[in-house]
């Protein structure tokens, strides 16, 4: 089998969006201003152990229907001097983009794609908030732009989902993604590599599980241990010779990058070559990083990825069942 995706070794997000609209795309981050069914008390109050205060939207501009316009413009005007011709998606990316009625989500949507330029939407969205207005509502969408629906998995094992909070079983998140499949709605899956307990192979069943569901495309990043998220607590507790939170974690490890550049390159191998990786590193607030502190030298991580992958002379889909 030959590589298909050339130097670069796997079905990069930015390359298949080139081809499908013939310029550069680029993502506007968006905060809407949702919260999250595990933050306002009707799941829970502490949210997921591993997310910071932000809702994992630290870099994304805080925008309302009357002040998207003025925010998406901005980042447009920073990102055009590059590309001119560029093309953007509108990405709702803090908290929980489909929490809310389906009449204020319309109202942001419409808001976002009224600015020129804007030629589509990426929702990211827990499993557990995809009601059928708001299926119907992006179904909708999905009919008049381009739109991907981005849903919070993390890891398959409600063993491990359990301990970091998550609030829901996997068995929801696979309801959600047959939701969307039956709606012909695209959907991305985040997961963390990791994650406290799991092995590599509870990873790489992770990694074979989310490729089961048939979903476009794959984010995988390293777990932060960031100081406003509670596993960022739990790690300096661990460090000092104590454990100040409410559950018990078996000790925390950061992943060194030499190891977590195996991971990938495992993980993406057996993942289908037709299945896009949007993500494979983080970036996480460089004044609540805890550990590991190697994802800050992106360059490093990425070019570590290309060198194992060239090593091994493998791609995307090469031991894919």
């Amino acid at each position: 089998m030959e590589n298909p995706f050339g130097s670069i070794h796997y079905n990069n997000i930015g390359t298949w969006l080139r081809q499908r609209f013939g310029c550069q795309v680029s993502k506007l981050s968006l905060d809407g201003g949702f919260t999250c069914p595990n933050r306002d008390g009707s799941k829970g109050y502490a949210g997921c152990s591993f997310c910071s205060w932000e809702g994992s939207g630290e870099f994304a501009s805080a925008a309302t229907p009357e002040t998207i316009q003025d925010a998406v413009n901005r980042q447009i005007a920073l990102l055009s001097r590059k590309w001119p011709e560029g093309k953007y998606i509108a990405y709702f990316q803090s908290h929980t983009n489909t929490y809310a009625p389906a009449e204020k989500l319309r109202a942001l949507f419409d808001a976002a794609l009224s600015v020129s330029d804007v030629a589509g939407l990426a929702v990211a969205t827990r499993p557990d908030c995809l009601p059928p207005d708001v299926l119907d509502l992006l179904s909708e969408y999905n009919q008049r732009t381009f739109l991907w629906v981005e849903l919070g998995l993390q890891t398959m094992h409600d063993h491990t989902a359990d301990m970091l909070n998550r609030c829901y079983p996997t068995s929801v998140f696979t309801e959600a993604a047959a939701a969307l499949s039956a709606r012909s709605i695209p959907f991305l899956v985040h997961l963390i590599f990791g994650l406290p307990g799991e092995t590599k192979e509870d990873m790489l069943d992770s990694v074979r599980f989310v490729a089961a569901q048939k979903p476009f495309g794959i984010k995988i990043h390293s777990l932060s241990y960031l100081s406003d998220s509670t596993l960022g607590r739990v790690l300096v507790s661990q460090e000092k010779g104590f454990n100040c939170s409410y559950k018990a974690f078996p000790p925390l490890r950061p992943l060194e990058l030499p190891e977590y550049i195996d991971l990938v390159v495992d993980a993406l191998e057996i993942l289908p070559p037709d299945i896009t990786v949007h993500r494979i590193t983080g970036d996480a607030p460089a004044e609540t990083l805890l550990a590991p502190l190697w994802p800050k030298n992106k360059h490093a991580v990425l070019n570590g990825i290309q060198q194992e992958f060239k090593k091994r002379g493998s791609f995307q889909g090469c031991r894919a069942r």
